[in-house]
């Protein structure tokens, strides 16, 4: 079990650096725009939105890419991925190669986004794979913590520029690289695409040796014809919508409206800048810890409860957040109310979205269907950054949040009505009913 710990820990460090990637470039923001006099919609689409197109490509790619290079190769590539970017964008003279640099981190961000929980995954036990691979979020939100206080300290005691900021990435780049350089390959890749059932034998008996043998037959009456490997076919319908709807509902709560928009939310409940952007850094307190208490609760009570918890904290939030803005209640209110929602989102979908993804997908598609999955979450994630500002204005927020609890309505529904268990069910077993 030791090594599991490790691998899986060492994969996940990945999830750090994407959740560092993500929040870093908050402190480049206004120096860079100055720096180079960019007009608003270059700043936007050069500097500030080049990274997240980035994302969108490596999910939509990863699948592809890990199938035929395998999990470990695209891991390595990850990490590279981040020093190149952290080094070039620290370096760049213009918003063009920044943008550049930028681009190939969040291409790193959006491969990471499918080889790590696939990775974990397919290395635990059934009985502890939830909480392996929910290690992947709390890193991201780890990793923005960590930006936040870095882009601070540089600034306010070290007085570094922007460069340092970002630079500094270099640092758990490198670790990363030289983390995954010592985990082995996916064994169920191995014997799958490699037909290299030796070595994976000799993962699965460091893994556990009861288990070894019986999870290599497994592995093997899970294969399908060649032609079901083939992702958009009718026998993988089902597991195909669980992922559109599962992607679809994590941003239609809002979660990225409030963590682009928060401190703009907290200025508009009539809240000032200072108030505002402290508030802003207890959002990304608040779904840390929750993060957390989801990470250690989702093996125990599996994901369609952490789900139908999410989505009743969601509802109930969401909802008295628009009555707040409608009745124009005292700005703290809404903060705390904001912090619910957060703390509901991190024990639900956010505990829940990598590992259903990397659960619900047979072997021989599982990260064909994440790209999926991925790909429409981030898809809308980008969209969201860019309407947002535009629905902002020509709409009252308590509309705006009474839209987001209707569609956590909705969830609510899907959950109870739709969505399988998978606790404690290996990998295999979950793709029984797709042969």
């Amino acid at each position: 079990m030791n090594n599991i710990l490790y691998w899986s820990i060492a994969v996940a460090v990945g999830g750090f650096l994407f959740g560092f990637d993500t929040a870093v470039i908050s402190g480049a923001d206004q120096p860079l725009q100055e720096l180079w006099r960019s007009s608003d919609l270059l700043h936007g689409a050069m500097v500030m939105s080049s990274a997240l197109w980035g994302t969108v490509l490596g999910a939509l790619l990863g699948g592809i890419l890990c199938e035929r290079y395998g999990r470990k190769n695209i891991l390595i590539t990850v990490a590279i991925l981040y020093l190149i970017s952290a080094l070039g964008s620290a370096l760049a003279g213009d918003p063009y190669f920044f943008a550049l640099m930028r681009l190939l981190g969040g291409f790193g961000v959006g491969l990471s986004s499918i080889v790590v929980p696939a990775y974990i995954a397919e290395i635990a036990p059934a009985d502890r794979r939830g909480g392996l691979v929910a290690l992947y979020q709390f890193q991201i939100v780890l990793g923005i913590l960590v930006a936040f206080l870095s882009n601070f300290i540089l600034s306010e005691f070290l007085a570094l520029n922007w460069r340092w900021m970002l630079g500094i990435e270099i640092l758990p780049a490198m670790i990363f690289l030289a983390m995954v350089m010592k985990v082995p390959e996916s064994p169920r890749w191995l014997l799958l695409r490699r037909n290299n059932e030796v070595e994976c034998s000799r993962i699965l008996h460091i893994i556990d040796p009861k288990t070894a043998a019986g999870t290599i037959m497994n592995i093997k009456n899970s294969q399908h014809q060649s032609n079901q490997d083939h992702l958009f076919s009718k026998l993988y319908a089902t597991p195909i919508a669980l992922a559109f709807f599962i992607a679809l509902f994590n941003q239609l709560s809002g979660i990225n409206f409030i963590i682009y928009f928060a401190p703009r939310v907290f200025s508009l409940a009539g809240l000032s800048d200072s108030i505002a952007l402290l508030s802003s850094a207890g959002v990304g307190m608040v779904n840390l810890v929750f993060t957390l208490f989801g990470l250690l609760l989702i093996d125990r009570f599996g994901r369609r409860l952490l789900m139908i918890i999410g989505s009743l904290g969601y509802i109930f939030s969401l909802t008295t957040i628009s009555m707040a803005f409608y009745t124009g209640v005292d700005g703290l209110i809404v903060v705390f109310l904001v912090f619910f929602f957060i703390g509901s989102h991190a024990i639900g979908q956010g505990a829940v979205i990598w590992v259903f993804f990397a659960e619900i997908f047979p072997n021989n598609v599982r990260t064909k269907g994440q790209s999926l999955g991925s790909g429409v979450h981030w898809v809308l994630a980008a969209l969201i950054a860019l309407l947002m500002p535009y629905f902002l204005g020509q709409y009252e927020a308590y509309v705006i949040f009474g839209f987001f609890a209707i569609m956590m309505l909705l969830q609510l529904i899907f959950v109870i009505f739709y969505m399988p268990e998978t606790r404690n069910k290996t990998l295999e077993a979950l793709s029984e009913k797709y042969k």
